[in-house]
């Protein structure tokens, strides 16, 4: 009864979440040409964009209508709405089962494409933004759940690198579904890439990019769409399941290397200099 009574005290929330939803529904699919492809904007943007705009913390305004209390509420859940998603994309996997072990290997290997994050953001993180060992936790991973749980062992979320991975989360979260649906969109209508590699690209292990990836490429590839999904939820379990692997024992140590080779005197330095100071 409590939870029930909890639930209708929020109700604000849950009007504001159905409202929304109906106005980007109403909207729907707009194609924007840009030369090489073009950009989809889907619902989901529409309804983040219009979220984003009802937050106190972005719009002060707003908090007449989304009280701190709701924003405290829909956090967590996220997990919940997305987990429809979650089932719909798994009941794909069976019937295409034959096409997944197909693309075998490149589905174990895509993997290794997560490697990116160290290669081309850790650079930028330690010598163009001048990070810390806030790079470490950044750039060793795309910061989804099980890579904040590899930090937190390892150092705690009160570390500079608990605040690198954390800082990462909450940016993806607030941006990565747009950005992956923006390119997923470009990518899949300029030709550049078999769209059964976009799809396996689509699963980093996080739900929601996911999902807005996947729309965006079954948008543009209607023909494709069940293959499509079934190969980017194949790809989006395997990284769930290999990826943590791969971040504790490949990329983690690999940032970790990087970082004293680039770093490793100054914080030296550093050091030596606040225990004189003291």
């Amino acid at each position: 009864m409590s939870v029930v009574k909890e639930t209708m005290q929020l109700w604000r929330l849950h009007l504001a979440v159905l409202v929304l939803a109906i106005i980007a529904e109403l909207i729907g699919i707009q194609r924007i040409p840009i030369g090489i492809g073009a950009i989809l904007l889907l619902p989901l943007l529409y309804a983040f964009v219009m979220a984003a705009l009802l937050n106190p913390n972005i719009i002060k305004p707003a908090a007449r209508l989304i009280r701190a209390r709701e924003v405290k509420a829909a956090s967590p859940l996220i997990v919940i709405a997305i987990m429809p998603f979650i089932a719909k994309f798994g009941t794909t996997i069976g019937p295409a089962i034959d096409k997944i072990i197909a693309a075998g290997p490149a589905l174990l290997l895509q993997e290794l494409g997560n490697l990116g994050t160290v290669l081309i953001a850790f650079p930028i993180a330690v010598w163009v933004l001048k990070l810390g060992r806030e790079s470490i936790g950044a750039t060793f991973s795309i910061a989804r759940e099980p890579n904040i749980a590899i930090i937190a062992d390892r150092y705690t979320l009160k570390s500079p690198e608990g605040t690198g991975v954390m800082g990462v989360y909450v940016i993806g979260t607030l941006f990565g579904t747009f950005i992956f649906a923006i390119l997923a969109s470009v990518f899949a209508t300029a030709g550049w890439f078999d769209p059964r590699a976009l799809a396996m690209a689509c699963g980093v292990g996080s739900g929601s990019m996911m999902a807005a990836c996947t729309g965006a490429l079954a948008s543009a590839l209607p023909a494709m769409k069940d293959e499509l999904v079934a190969l980017a939820a194949a790809s989006n379990l395997l990284t769930y399941a290999t990826g943590l692997y791969a971040g504790l024992f490949i990329a983690l140590p690999m940032v970790e290397k990087l970082y004293v080779m680039a770093r490793g005197r100054d914080d030296a330095t550093a050091r030596r200099a606040a225990e004189a100071g003291e």
